[in-house]
């Protein structure tokens, strides 16, 4: 009988924590920062990443990420129409 398997997750190839990453690119979109900002910012809290890893994140999860926020819009406004 086979074994049931984990869901995969979208992290599993990455040294770093899903937070970091998470972190690292919502600095990124949500404030007028360049990659070397975001860079330097993390340095300052004790987070080595270089800016190319920054840029290479966002690409990668920045859709998925804008994705999730815009699900959650849409449920809060759901839930605001029917409360009304």
């Amino acid at each position: 009988m086979p074994r049931p398997r984990k869901p995969a997750t979208l992290f599993r190839y990455f040294n770093s924590s899903p937070e970091v990453v998470r972190l690292v690119v919502m600095m990124y979109i949500r404030f007028p920062l360049s990659l070397r900002n975001v860079e330097d910012l993390l340095s300052e809290r004790g987070i080595d990443v270089c800016h190319e890893t920054v840029r290479h994140w966002w690409n990668r999860f920045g859709p998925l990420f804008a994705a999730d926020i815009r699900r959650q819009r849409v449920n809060r406004m759901r839930g605001f129409r029917h409360w009304r």
